[in-house]
């Protein structure tokens, strides 16, 4: 059965959902990571931060929200970036093998125009629980 996870793990701490949703839920085995934008835990956005920072944020959210679901980075299956322009695909694409390290899950990557709150990027995965 699915279900949101209770976060009943000590981790790095989220910024509070910003909507009707969980950072995380877990069914059959699965982790779902809901899309992590560049918030910090305090809730504040880096919207007038540079691309690197924002990005090195988002993929702390995705890796704090694993952490609380029992999972890790080590256990991811797939990843989507979602981009405002497809021109920082080469810096994403840095950042993104610093904090991965050996491990290569299955990753797309979408450009797309304007996101949330004017923030540049945004990253949503699965992973093993």
């Amino acid at each position: 059965m699915a279900g949101e996870h209770d976060g009943g793990r000590a981790g790095p701490p989220l910024p509070p959902p910003g909507g009707h949703y969980s950072h995380a839920t877990t069914g059959q085995g699965l982790v779902f990571v809901s899309g992590q934008l560049p918030i910090r835990p305090d809730g504040t956005r880096l919207v007038d931060a540079g691309f690197e920072e924002q990005a090195r944020q988002a993929l702390a959210n995705l890796a704090a929200a694993l952490h609380q679901a029992g999972s890790g980075v080590e256990r991811l299956l797939q990843v989507r970036i979602y981009l405002d322009d497809i021109a920082h695909w080469p810096a994403f694409d840095r950042i993104y093998a610093q904090w991965a390290g050996a491990h290569r899950p299955a990753r797309a990557v979408v450009p797309t125009g304007a996101l949330h709150f004017g923030l540049k990027v945004e990253v949503e995965a699965v992973a093993l629980a």
